[in-house]
């Protein structure tokens, strides 16, 4: 029987040390779905025994973009600590990290909790304080980004940090769908993007993640924050980068790389 512990305990060691390990999806060639997120969350409880405090969920994989960059047709989630979450306009260190990417999205932060069993777009827009614009730092500790679904998974769905912009806008007073999203590197434009991008709706991330967290016992909560998927494809980041994300009716967000 596959020891899922163990698998946790390598995420967690190759994070530690910033050292990646060779795909999961290689060495346990049939690893499920449910067997790697056991994993993820053996990785979750070891990070809490360090003392780090879940503030929110990651959605990843929502857009065709992203879907396609990793060969897959769903989304997946991860977990964000309280050390993950940077302060915009401070470069984030990346000596830390292995591989990092970023990625631009809008956010949900909670003020009721979400009921998975008994979940609707209308349920997740009331539980929602509001919305604001996100920088997502990913990172895989899966050597060269070689990875499957099942590799991200345990990989804590590849997350590695989040940077808020700072103009937060209630969710009755924007149409998600139709949020037109800029993104520039150094000063250029890269790329573009709309939220319908994040299966067709971000609210519909929100929806798909209640139900996924549900089937494993995990609540939303209040005051817990939501990255719902990125609009874009991620982008390889460097020390020296500066990104800078602009969102239509929403403010921007700026993130840089030391």
């Amino acid at each position: 029987m596959l020891a899922t512990e163990e698998l946790g305990n390598q995420i967690y060691r190759a994070e530690k040390t910033s050292q990646p390990i060779s795909p999961l999806t290689e060495t346990y060639p049939d690893l499920t779905p449910d067997q790697a997120y056991a994993a993820q969350l053996e990785y979750v409880r070891k990070r809490q025994v360090d003392g780090a405090v879940v503030k929110g969920k990651k959605i990843g994989l929502t857009s065709k973009a992203m879907q396609d960059m990793l060969g897959v047709d769903r989304p997946d989630y991860g977990h964000l600590f309280d050390d993950m979450i940077f302060t915009e306009g401070e470069p984030v260190d990346t000596s830390r990290l292995i591989a990092p990417r970023v990625e631009f999205e809008i956010a949900f932060v909670l003020k009721a909790d979400i009921d998975g069993e008994n979940v609707s777009l209308e349920t997740v827009a009331k539980a929602i304080d509001y919305v604001v614009p996100a920088a997502e730092i990913i990172d895989s500790r899966i050597r060269d980004w070689k990875i499957k679904f099942e590799d991200t998974v345990a990989d804590n769905g590849s997350s590695a940090g989040a940077v808020f912009g700072k103009q937060q806008v209630k969710p009755d007073d924007i149409d998600l769908p139709s949020v037109k999203m800029e993104v520039f590197k150094n000063g250029e434009k890269l790329d573009e993007g709309y939220g319908s991008a994040v299966l067709g709706n971000p609210l519909e991330a929100v929806v798909w993640l209640a139900r996924a967290l549900h089937e494993y016992g995990i609540p939303l909560k209040a005051g817990e924050v939501v990255l719902a998927g990125a609009l874009t494809k991620a982008v390889d980041v460097k020390p020296g980068d500066r990104f800078k994300a602009t969102f239509e009716n929403l403010g921007e967000v700026d993130v840089s790389f030391s």
